[in-house]
Parts: structure tokens; C-alpha cells; sequence
């Protein structure tokens, strides 16, 4: 049987975010347009600088600081952030595209994403974020979570 448009997205970001180096949660984000991949994106740290399996150390995990909380302690760029920012390298248009990611973006993705013109996100694992749900709204950002099966 052939799998939808949405599952084999989301199947291609789950293969995504196994390329991720944080050690407290793995995401991956595929954005596309008109049923084509444009980018995808994991988080880990930027390049040329050390990952946290690299250094074997999490300073939130340490500072037990909880999901969701004080992301500016965090090494890693989101994986919304990076395929956003892949695309930017790559001189690839962001607007009127469909987001795919593992985990509901936190509110600083959410602005990303906005203003990247993204119009829709289909998302498969919850986050703690209330203003991110609020702002996508807001914005008119179709936001969908992908009930096609728990992945861990």
C-alpha cells in the first residue's frame, strides 16, 4: 500500500533526526514545497564547534533546567532552524512551504517559521510551549499534528 504525502514526509524526518547530536532529545524537519523536499535539518550545535555528544555533557541536563526552559544555555540549533538555515544557504525560497518535524516547534522556531513564510507545520510529538501555539495562530499558520503513529 502507498503511504500519503504527510507519512512519508514525516518517515524522512524521523530518519533526519538520527543524524542529531543532543543528548536530550532528537528532532528532524524536512520543509517542502509542492510535494519536493527543499531542506531538512536536525539539531546540534553550529558547525565547526563542538557537539554535546562530543563533549559527553549537557550544561541543561547538568543545571536540570526543565523542556522548554532558558534555550540560551542550549549548544544545538533547533532542527527547524537549521533547515531553515540550510535553505538561506542554498538560496532556496522558505515561502509557502509545509514544515515536517518530529516535535511541536518551541517558540523561537515558531517566529522562524513565520517570518520564513512557512504556512503550514505538521508536527508528531508534543512540546511545552503554549506561546508558540498562540503566535502560529496568530499568524495563520495552519499547525497539524500528525497523528499517523508514535515514534520514539
Amino acid at each position: 500500500m502507498r503511504v500519503s504525502w504527510d507519512e512519508y514526509f514525516m518517515e524522512i524526518a524521523e530518519i533526519v533526526k538520527t543524524r542529531s547530536t543532543c543528548l536530550r532529545r532528537q528532532v528532524g524537519a524536512v520543509i517542502v514545497k509542492d510535494n519536493r523536499i527543499i531542506t531538512t535539518g536536525y539539531n546540534g550545535a553550529p558547525s565547526g564547534t563542538f557537539h554535546c555528544t562530543d563533549r559527553n555533557s549537557c550544561l541543561r541536563q547538568e543545571l536540570k533546567i526543565p523542556s522548554g526552559q532558558r534555550h540560551e544555555l542550549c549548544r544545538a540549533l533547533h532542527a527547524e532552524q537549521n533547515a531553515i538555515i540550510q535553505a538561506a544557504n542554498v538560496g532556496v525560497s522558505t515561502a509557502n512551504t509545509t514544515l515536517y518535524v518530529t516535535t511541536q516547534p518551541c517558540v523561537i522556531c515558531a517566529k522562524m517559521c513565520i517570518n520564513a513564510g512557512i504556512q503550514k507545520i505538521i508536527y508528531r510529538g508534543d512540546y511545552p510551549d503554549e506561546l508558540s501555539l498562540e503566535m502560529l495562530k496568530e499568524a495563520g499558520v495552519i499547525l497539524e499534528r500528525f497523528e499517523g503513529g508514535e515514534k520514539q
